[in-house]
């Protein structure tokens, strides 16, 4: 039998609740994770399409906290993490050009779902578990039938499906746009036309794309071609209700086909996804929310102090922190790649 009694029961498999539940796991916390998802990283994403991998959420990572790029050297370190290019083009006007601002773009060669499967190590999951209610106790009833029992809780997972857990007033101010994913695969006679590329990733300026990436070359020895293209938010909201999303993703191609790469719209295999709560665009300022409830509940994520991966990373490790500190006197250290570091 599975065992339901926890110290901590984390809602969000994500940057955020991994980082959280990492920490807290360190030391030396019963703690669970439960998602709804069969994978773990949330919008850190990685489909597997015949031997190679896109990346259908987040492209890529460009860390700016001494914290966040430590973690990120650390990955490196363990090859979990490669930098993948140090300039991130631009599609404006019609016209490809090199951005001005250079920095290191990580990613992991076995797509970039490899950090949250790294961050999970010794962590207790629950995959395929949606929770449907939390009640106080703390008890988590989950549609399987399970129900989880925590002496604490922690919700990180987007602000909207937070709040239909929980009614907390600042939950429910928390935007989203949303974000339409073509990830397509193609011929390895392609594959010489990719390598004579000047570029890696595009960033749109467009009236429908966001985003143009060949993920084949985060790999060392790609199989074959794989792109990612990623709508805008307003094309996003045109088409998020569409029933045929096989026909948004063909128009989201025939539109990055314009950049110079007509082949684009002749994929082997093409999937799509629809990312309804892809980008906060309402964050607020603090790290987490706390609910004024006698055992602790925090509720945290991306949309904590900013929209990004760092973001979500940042806010979970001010979680872990602020629920260590209302727990226990036990040392939590901040310094999170080096308390990790024996577990990868």
């Amino acid at each position: 039998m599975l065992d339901s009694q926890f110290e901590i029961a984390i809602v969000g498999a994500g940057m955020s609740g991994l980082t959280c539940a990492q920490l807290l796991h360190q030391a030396g916390y019963k703690v669970v994770v439960l998602d709804k998802s069969r994978g773990l990283g949330g919008r850190m994403a990685t489909r597997r399409l015949h031997g190679t991998y896109a990346d259908h959420g987040v492209c890529y990572l460009k860390p700016k906290s001494d914290e966040f790029q430590n973690l990120l050297h650390h990955l490196v370190d363990r090859k979990v993490s490669r930098v993948w290019t140090q300039t991130i083009h631009e599609f404006v006007d019609g016209q490809i050009r090199a951005s001005q601002k250079s920095a290191p773009c990580y990613v992991s060669a076995n797509g970039i779902s490899a950090i949250a499967k790294c961050l999970s190590i010794g962590l207790t999951l629950r995959l395929n578990h949606r929770v449907s209610e939390i009640r106080e106790g703390w008890q988590l009833h989950c549609e399987s039938g399970e129900v989880i029992s925590a002496r604490a809780v922690v919700v990180a997972i987007p602000a909207p499906q937070a709040a239909q857990l929980y009614q907390l007033e600042p939950l429910k101010r928390v935007e989203y746009s949303a974000c339409i994913s073509a990830i397509a695969l193609y011929p390895t006679e392609r594959q010489a036309e990719v390598e004579a590329l000047e570029w890696k990733g595009l960033g749109c300026s467009d009236a429908e794309l966001g985003w143009i990436g060949i993920d084949s070359t985060k790999q060392v020895d790609p199989a074959q071609p794989s792109v990612v293209v990623q709508s805008n938010a307003a094309f996003a909201a045109r088409h998020l209700e569409d029933l045929e999303l096989q026909q948004v993703g063909e128009r989201l191609l025939q539109r990055a086909s314009e950049v110079g790469l007509p082949w684009l719209t002749s994929p082997e295999l093409l999937q799509v996804h629809c990312w309804r709560y892809a980008f906060p665009i309402t964050p607020i300022t603090e790290k987490y929310l706390a609910a004024d409830t006698v055992a602790p509940l925090f509720f945290t994520g991306d949309w904590c102090g900013g929209n990004r991966v760092e973001n979500a990373f940042e806010a979970g490790v001010a979680t872990a922190d602020e629920l260590n500190r209302r727990l226990s006197n036990r040392p939590l250290n901040q310094q999170f790649w080096t308390q990790i570091r024996t577990t990868f």
